[in-house]
């Protein structure tokens, strides 16, 4: 059976993950949790924790906050600032191949590589941004559509339009396709080879949570009584074909995946607290969590799959040993 180390936080984790193998938990208080290296509170903000994501290539944490700045924070418990923009609020990062990192605050899109910051603009405001997998390539996500850059360059953006808001944005693995939520219950994406357009409906509630499969095979996302895995195996990913569904509760909804790092299983989190397994292949179910006192809102496993990292909005969180 699994077992839970638990932890309680002032405030909920806005990211939980691992740092070369380290549990941490990114907190909306600015602070990063490294609970048992020393039980370290590492403040990586000075005021609230607006964006987080574990750069795993590179054994990092990379935050951005109210007080304009993106920081890394590695496995020594140390928070790096790589790039400040004043007074501005740091709404959304996402890292990159060698080292790139992306970041949002208002209309503009910032691009770290190679030590320089290169600041995009646009006429709308940027809700997200996502790097490609190879190569420097940034993907914003705005109100009707997504724009592509090649911050290398100084050639003007690919427009990807659909009309509506869109506030996240995020490539497949192997770079094919590009996806956003929306404001509205659904996702849009893109085959980017031709732009043809995939839509992805019929949510009863906002995607909040996505994740990859192992080799990009699928899109696990939260927004409905069951995990919805779109298929991406194909040449045209799910256009035309029905998403495969997880772990079915007709009374509780899907509020956190996470894409197991090798096998064909997802971690499913739902409003009450608790987490399931599930296996792609014959939907077997296993227990991972009983519930709790609120949603979970975010997991992460480590490297080798044997651990799960999860927060909830309440501020419970904690680490599953599947092990035992």
């Amino acid at each position: 059976m699994p077992t839970i180390a638990p932890y309680a936080f002032d405030e909920f984790a806005m990211a939980a993950g691992f740092v070369r193998d380290q549990p941490a938990f990114a907190i909306a208080d600015g602070t990063i949790r490294l609970p048992t290296a020393g039980n370290r509170t590492v403040q990586a903000h000075s005021g609230g924790l607006l964006a987080a994501v574990f750069d795993e290539a590179n054994g990092r944490l990379v935050t951005g906050g109210e007080d304009g700045r993106v920081c890394a924070t590695g496995v020594d418990g140390e928070a790096r600032e790589l790039a400040s923009i004043g007074r501005k609020w740091v709404s959304a990062v996402a890292a990159g191949p060698r080292d790139a990192v992306a970041f949002a605050s208002g209309r503009s899109a910032y691009v770290l590589s190679g030590g320089k910051v290169k600041e995009l603009t646009h006429s709308r405001t940027v809700e997200g941004v996502a790097l490609a997998p190879k190569g420097l390539r940034l993907a914003i996500a705005r109100y009707d559509g997504a724009s592509l850059f090649f911050p290398a360059t100084d050639s003007p953006p690919t427009g990807l339009e659909w009309k509506g808001a869109h506030i996240g944005v995020a490539f497949s693995p192997d770079g094919r396709f590009l996806v956003t939520a929306m404001q509205e219950n659904a996702l849009h994406g893109w085959r980017l080879e031709d732009g043809k357009h995939m839509r992805m409906t019929g949510y009863p509630a906002k995607v909040k949570s996505w994740s990859w499969a192992a080799k990009g095979k699928f899109l696990a996302t939260s927004g409905a009584p069951a995990a919805i895995l779109w298929p991406f195996s194909g040449k045209d990913g799910p256009m035309n074909k029905a998403p495969l569904e997880l772990g079915t509760r007709g009374d509780t909804m899907v509020t956190s995946v996470a894409c197991h790092p090798a096998e064909d299983m997802l971690a499913i989190g739902y409003a009450d607290g608790m987490i399931l397994a599930a296996r792609f292949a014959d939907g077997r179910e296993a227990v991972m969590r009983r519930g709790g006192e609120g949603a979970v809102t975010t997991m992460g496993w480590d490297k080798a799959g044997a651990r799960l990292a999860f927060g909830a909005e309440t501020g419970e969180a904690g680490i599953i040993d599947l092990a035992g």
